[in-house]
C-alpha cells in the first residue's frame, strides 16, 4: 500500500490549516502540522541561546528533538 502525502502551500492567514484538516478528516489521513513542528524547534533553540543564523547548531537540535505527534490535540469543531 502507497502512504499518501499532500502539501498544501499558500501565504500566511490563507485557510492552508484549516483546509488541511477538513481534507485530513475527509479522506481519513493523518494531518501533520509542520509548521508547529517549526516552531517547536525554534522555541528549543532560543531556550538554548543557539543564534538562528547558526544553521550547524539548530541541524543538530532538529536531529535530536523528540517531538511526538497527538491526533487528539486537533479542536476539529472549528472546521465543521
Amino acid at each position: 500500500m502507497l502512504d499518501n502525502i499532500i502539501t498544501i502551500d499558500g501565504p500566511a492567514g490563507s485557510g492552508k490549516s484549516t483546509v488541511a484538516k477538513i481534507l485530513a478528516r475527509e479522506l481519513n489521513l493523518k494531518y501533520i502540522d509542520t509548521g508547529a513542528m517549526y516552531r517547536a524547534i525554534t522555541l528549543l533553540a532560543l531556550q538554548n541561546n543557539i543564534d538562528c543564523k547558526d544553521e550547524k547548531s539548530i541541524l543538530k537540535l532538529a536531529r535530536n528533538i523528540n517531538l511526538q505527534l497527538d491526533s487528539n490535540s486537533v479542536d476539529e469543531s472549528r472546521y465543521t
